[in-house]
């Protein structure tokens, strides 16, 4: 970050001293503590010292009392001094070990093939995917996550994704954000490989909210935006489309409010269902032509999911909104779903051809959970 990389690699293999196989690493690596508290005791040692041979010669004459206050000060300012410098240096080596680690998996050279072209930056948004005989499995596993894969989907419908655990509805997702290629078949956009596109300019079409997305203990307004300088009031508007507004009211400092108290006493603590609704709000502030949302309600209590379900349509506008969500109910003002199982596409179609296709998968899942519903009433 501060291309001090280069210094600390130079520092490491001068210095065998605090190598990680020397000495002194492995102390402070598991002492640290005693180290400094033996420098704090060492520092008290000393300045006792310093008083006593001060009030010593200033009996036996050798200088005035004032001399012996000056003497005094300077030597515990000192010996303050050495001490800080100490347990500082002391800090600094045992971090360095840790960052020799973390530049080793930063300079990882990234093995996907980075493509040149530029992704069309239509103002009319029309984009169109095509999945063509996709397979994938992940790097190690003899199993196929996805097999033979054949979808096309276009800017300005509604998707969802559903299926059981493991029916690789996630992997799908990954895939069209190319976080891994396909092994098998292609991904096109507009009627190219998705490899050939630039990869950031690629990625500057999707708004995507994982399960495990992270917020950070930064501003509330920095989280939505990704940055430290942005639009307030789009940053609001995200806010209130996500259903966050009346909590936002709530915060003494606004969108300036800092989240969790990692690096900040004060910071405000969020629960998981507004945690998600600020991962939302974030996909909104980007205002890609695509928004992804894997389980986006899946913290959410009843009612907040009914009511960001039942504006959302308005909310997404013209972009393609796709959904992977357990709660099928979510799903009925989609234009299009897709079922999944065992990595397959097995269905295809509205709520209502799928829920009249009575021995298909869509079918029983819808029921599945009706029923469960109706066994708790």
């Amino acid at each position: 970050m501060y291309n001090q990389q280069d210094i600390v690699d130079v520092c490491l293999r001068q210095d065998t001293f605090f190598t990680p196989s020397g000495k002194m690493a492995a102390i402070f690596r598991g002492k640290g503590g005693v180290c400094a508290g033996m420098a704090d005791g060492m520092s008290a040692i000393f300045t006792g010292f310093i008083y006593g041979f001060t009030c010593l010669k200033a009996l036996g004459g050798a200088f005035g009392v004032g001399m012996v206050t000056q003497y005094v000060a300077a030597a515990t300012k000192m010996t303050t001094n050495v001490s800080e410098l100490i347990r500082v240096y002391t800090e600094l080596k045992t971090n360095a070990l840790f960052l020799e680690e973390t530049y080793k998996f930063l300079d990882i050279p990234n093995e996907m093939y980075q493509g040149s072209l530029t992704t069309e930056k239509r103002s009319d948004r029309k984009y169109q995917v095509e999945f063509k005989d996709v397979s994938f499995r992940y790097p190690g596993s003899e199993n196929w996550s996805l097999r033979h894969v054949n979808i096309k989907f276009k800017v300005g419908e509604r998707l969802a994704i559903v299926g059981e655990n493991g029916s690789g509805k996630t992997t799908f997702i990954k895939l069209l954000c190319r976080l891994y290629d396909p092994q098998e078949g292609q991904i096109l956009l507009n009627g190219i490989d998705i490899r050939k596109y630039n990869y950031r300019d690629y990625m500057d079409i999707f708004s995507v909210v994982f399960q495990d997305f992270q917020l950070i203990s930064q501003s509330l307004g920095a989280n939505v935006a990704g940055k430290q300088e942005y639009d307030r009031e789009k940053v609001k508007g995200a806010l209130t489309d996500a259903g966050f507004v009346e909590r936002l009211k709530t915060m003494k400092d606004g969108m300036d409010t800092i989240l969790y108290r990692e690096f900040a006493k004060d910071g405000v603590m969020v629960s998981g269902g507004e945690a998600q609704k600020i991962a939302i709000a974030r996909a909104l502030y980007k205002d890609a032509p695509f928004i992804i949302l894997d389980e986006p309600t899946a913290a959410l209590d009843p009612i907040a999911e009914a009511e960001i379900y039942s504006k959302f349509n308005d909310i997404a506008g013209d972009k393609t909104a796709i959904y992977i969500s357990h709660r099928l109910s979510s799903c009925k003002f989609c234009d299009e779903i897709v079922v999944f199982h065992e990595g397959q596409i097995i269905q295809q179609g509205s709520h209502e051809k799928l829920l009249n296709e009575e021995n298909g998968k869509y079918s029983k899942l819808w029921n599945a959970q009706a029923q469960y519903y109706k066994e708790e009433k």
